[in-house]
């Protein structure tokens, strides 16, 4: 209870117990002027239902505005509870278009890099390729030298008047070197 309920509240038991020790003085009857009209009535009486009407008023008064704060909180929390469901889903919305982001830049990597893989893999082919050529050529020519010197060669020995080149002579023994 607040302060202004418990004020009123004890207000009105102060007042009934005050009647209650009075009560001879409440009830003695008296002449009352209505305006229009007068009545025998006892004073007392009356203006003690005046005093518990008001105070009854006044508890119906406060008991309203707590019963229509405690409703405007109620609202007030369902419509904190809507919006952060609200934010939630949000949330968990662009979690989910994050997610997308990032599995479709994850898919344009993992493109880029397999078109990159197989670019590399067509490059190696390709210089092996003009590897074994240009290996081939070198052979070739390499080989048609030999065939040269060998031909020279032979054809030094059959001149005649041109001697033949000396093999070199290897040491005496056992004719393994040394």
């Amino acid at each position: 209870m607040r302060f202004r309920t418990l004020f009123v509240f004890l207000l009105l038991v102060a007042t009934g117990l005050f009647a209650l020790l009075n009560w001879q003085a409440f009830t003695v009857p008296t002449t009352l002027s209505l305006g229009f009209g007068s009545v025998q009535a006892p004073i007392g009486i009356v203006m003690l239902c005046i005093v518990f009407l008001l105070g009854a008023m006044c508890l119906a008064v406060v008991i309203y505005v707590q019963g229509a704060a405690l409703l405007d909180s109620r609202r007030q929390a369902k419509q904190l509870q809507a919006q952060r469901e609200l934010a939630d889903s949000a949330e968990a919305s662009r979690f989910t278009e994050l997610r997308s982001f990032i599995d479709a830049e994850m898919l344009v990597l993992t493109r880029g890099t397999t078109e990159l893989k197989s670019s590399m893999l067509t490059r190696l082919d390709q210089m092996e390729q003009r590897n074994h050529v240009v290996l081939q050529e070198t052979a070739n020519a390499l080989y048609a030298h030999m065939g040269e010197l060998e031909e020279r060669l032979e054809h030094r020995v059959s001149v005649p008047g041109v001697l033949p080149l000396e093999e070199p002579t290897r040491p005496e023994g056992n004719g393994k070197p040394r």
